[in-house]
């Protein structure tokens, strides 16, 4: 039977003091509405009916996915009136599982397990003890332990706010019931709003049976209302990723100072040093020690290299037994062989340095291709940008370039040239040529320094 997923994501999100739709506000480095939909992926949904209001907009600019069903909620009328924008495009023989967009940490098997109790006469809620039920629906059972209704708390008896069971209004059920049910909903109540949480007593009434099941984190379950929750969110996530590292291998010198806000794969004997934030899709090969304070995005680093402390990495390819930084910046488009090295202070940009290749320390190097064993002196940088257009600069193998160069692109340097420190290459090098291009020195007797008056 297929999967339809609704994802209730309307609200405004007042309590967050921004003018974003709090569902875009970002955890672990995605927005939480993005993270329930990936979690919708992992289910195999057919397609995400996402129902949106406040913001609507934004959300779709924010939120790409091939299987979305965009649902538009023009008054916030409760949670069933938000479902009842998607059921007209769900077919009745489908099973449906309703999610929120707030609620971004709920693990794929949890939700699993969650719609595979659901039947054509069954529903499946996903309920929580909670030491401080405050605020939350409370779940009510019967003499026979059956859950029989759920009560919000502000029509819940004082006997009744004594239950620390408690609804997520995470729920799963057959397409062909919810059809039935939403049509039955009263906005009867304190808040004059359609309570989805109302299905249960119908359902029950009807004769339906209501199963329930608890995921194994409270966390899994908490939704965010204010960057207070926010944070105590990200960071309970964090020491999770940080726990499931050193698992399997991982040395970290602080768990508590790590963020990793994509995906991190790794070999064996990898350490990494605190203050280190991981961005997109990170992957770190056997024996690679990162130094503390670096930001690595959208990376490769081969084994055995190193990034010294304080390094910025970006959309960047490294090979084996590699030293970078500390202090280095690599821009997009960067690629640095097996046994290179780009030491302090050295930005790069769409460059490939080749194996066993140095940029030691104080330089820029962009739109550049570097062959093998080249040796880059300090200050120098390559003048690849003319206002408007960027231009390449090549060195052979076995270049060696003198301290303080600029290199005017476009320019070639043959193999085992020598550029003399100092220089301003505008004309391309043959093959073992030694280039120096700077003004003749000269040096003046009886030379009068200034006097201050």
């Amino acid at each position: 039977m297929s999967l339809h997923v609704i994802i209730l994501a309307a609200g405004q999100g007042s309590r967050m003091k921004s003018d974003l739709p709090k569902v875009v506000h970002r955890l672990a480095g995605k927005p939480m509405l993005q993270h329930v939909v990936d979690t919708a992926n992992q289910l195999n949904a057919e397609t995400i009916h996402i129902v949106v209001g406040h913001g609507a907009e934004k959300v779709k600019e924010t939120i790409k996915d091939e299987h979305i069903n965009w649902c538009l909620q023009a008054e916030q009328l409760g949670t069933g009136h938000a479902v009842a924008q998607a059921i007209d495009q769900i077919p009745k023989d489908a099973d449906v599982l309703i999610l929120y967009g707030d609620v971004p940490l709920t693990a794929a098997q949890t939700l699993d397990e969650l719609v595979s109790s659901v039947e054509i006469e069954q529903l499946s809620l996903l309920t929580v003890n909670l030491e401080n039920p405050q605020g939350y629906g409370r779940i009510i059972r019967g003499e026979d332990q059956l859950i029989s209704a759920i009560v919000e708390e502000k029509d819940a008896s004082d006997e009744q706010r004594l239950v620390n069971e408690v609804n997520t209004g995470i729920l799963a059920m057959s397409a062909e019931a919810l059809h039935r049910y939403i049509p039955q909903l009263s906005n009867s109540n304190a808040q004059s709003e359609y309570y989805l949480t109302d299905i249960i007593e119908i359902a029950v009434k009807n004769g339906d049976c209501v199963v329930s099941h608890q995921p194994n984190f409270e966390q899994e379950v908490q939704g965010v209302n204010n960057r207070l929750q926010l944070c105590e969110l990200e960071c309970w996530h964090q020491s999770r990723v940080s726990e499931e590292l050193m698992l399997a291998g991982v040395t970290l010198y602080d768990p508590n100072r790590i963020d990793v806000r994509g995906s991190l794969e790794f070999g064996k004997d990898v350490i990494i040093d605190l203050n280190c934030i991981f961005e997109g899709n990170v992957v770190l090969g056997d024996g690679v020690e990162i130094g503390p304070n670096c930001v690595i995005k959208n990376a490769k680093i081969g084994s055995d290299t190193v990034i010294h402390a304080n390094s910025i990495i970006e959309d960047t390819e490294i090979g084996e037994s590699v030293n970078v930084g500390p202090f280095a910046r690599l821009r997009p488009g960067t690629k640095l062989l097996n046994k290179s090295k780009v030491g302090n202070f050295v930005e790069t940009k769409k460059t490939t340095l080749g194996e066993g290749s140095k940029i030691n320390h104080l330089s820029y190097i962009g739109d550049a291709t570097l062959g093998r064993n080249v040796n880059v002196g300090a200050g120098t940088i390559t003048c690849n940008y003319d206002g408007v257009n960027k231009f390449k600069t090549e060195l052979g193998d076995g270049v060696f370039v003198g301290s303080n160069s600029s290199l005017v692109a476009p320019v070639k340097v043959g193999k085992n040239a020598t550029i003399g420190a100092g220089s301003t290459v505008t004309k391309d090098i043959e093959n073992e040529q030694l280039t120096v291009a700077r003004a003749k020195q000269r040096n003046i007797d009886g030379w009068q320094r200034p006097v201050k008056k």
